[in-house]
């Protein structure tokens, strides 16, 4: 099927490998948690934000149309992706989804499909885990109060654990599980810290990318905080991710097809980065935080957001993480 957004992905890595400054090739037989996934072969990060020695550009905002966007159109883009992490992180966390006050509004109110509470082997993640929660809860009742009567309705999100998926299709898609099979993010500690990954730093470029289209200056700033607090999200999710790796390193492999598999949904560029150090020994350095030359993150468009969400590399309205869509008037992704 030419379609089919799980060969394009791979399609697409296999295209841009060679042109990539670093090839890694990952071991076949690596596991992943226990869920006994393997690491196959990827197209590579280039690691520290540089292309052939450069620093990285931030993608041009080509995707969506934005001349006639008003920044209620761009918070209620954003509070689509805080209903898709809220949801992910309270399941995990706490059992249960969101309270019905804090779902309806504009558009169709959709049901989640899956999630359910992980049983947490290391104390401090299962802590990071409810703090998050609360976090996500708090920005989608912020943005709620904000937006008022044109705030939108929850779309239906998918966050279920079979082969078909989107969490399996995202795992697939960045070759962490064969074909018909399925990737449990709530089985334990490890392949829940991946599914935050794959969220976390997504919602930071996502924030990054759409302050600029934010006038009011309250609404601007009320965005570059929950960019902060996303930040933090993201900065310590691949913390615990990289310090689990130091003693399972398939996990940093993990992040590296998740970030390859991210850059061949969202367009031509190498931007993404997974948490692979570089250099050894004492003169190791980390890749916590994804960033150019300059030490700056960098940011996606609103379709390009929507690519990595609807799983797919061409210009669709829904897909993945939301079956039916977003609601709202920012709802196509990227042709890419």
């Amino acid at each position: 099927m030419t379609n089919d957004p799980i060969l394009q992905v791979l399609e697409a890595c296999g295209e841009r490998r060679n042109a990539r400054r670093d090839f890694i090739r990952f071991a076949g037989g690596a596991a992943i948690a226990t869920a006994g996934a393997t690491v196959l072969s990827a197209c590579s990060d280039s690691g520290g934000g540089f292309i052939n020695g450069t620093p990285s550009p931030t993608p041009t905002p080509t995707p969506t149309a934005t001349s006639a966007l008003t920044d209620a159109d761009v918070l209620n883009f954003a509070l689509n992706l805080e209903y898709l992490e809220a949801q992910f992180y309270a399941f995990a966390a706490n059992g249960t989804g969101l309270p019905n006050s804090s779902l309806s509004g504009t558009g169709t109110q959709g049901a989640v499909t899956g999630g359910r509470q992980v049983t947490f082997t290391d104390p401090l993640v299962a802590r990071y885990a409810r703090e998050i929660a609360a976090d996500e809860l708090a920005h989608v009742n912020f943005l709620r109060t904000a937006l008022g009567s044109a705030a939108v309705a929850q779309p239906a999100i998918d966050i279920g654990t079979t082969a078909t998926s989107a969490f399996s299709n995202a795992a697939r898609a960045a070759g962490l599980i064969g074909a018909g099979a399925s990737f449990d993010v709530y089985a334990n500690d490890e392949n829940f810290l991946l599914g935050a990954f794959i969220f976390e730093d997504v919602g930071v470029t996502a924030y990054k990318g759409a302050v600029g289209f934010i006038s009011n200056k309250t609404f601007l700033e009320a965005a570059a905080g929950i960019h902060a607090a996303e930040a933090y999200h993201a900065g310590l999710v691949r913390t615990v991710l990289y310090r689990k790796g130091v003693a399972t390193p398939a996990l940093i492999d993990a992040t590296e097809a998740i970030s390859n598999a991210r850059d061949s949904l969202d367009g031509s560029t190498d931007l993404d980065q997974g948490i692979r150090a570089t250099g050894s020994g004492t003169a190791a350095v980390s890749n916590i935080v994804p960033t150019d030359g300059s030490g700056i993150a960098f940011s996606r468009t609103p379709g390009q957001v929507l690519n990595i969400v609807y799983l797919d590399r061409t210009a669709k309205t829904a897909g993945g993480f939301f079956p039916n869509g977003v609601n709202g008037t920012i709802r196509s992704s990227a042709a890419n």
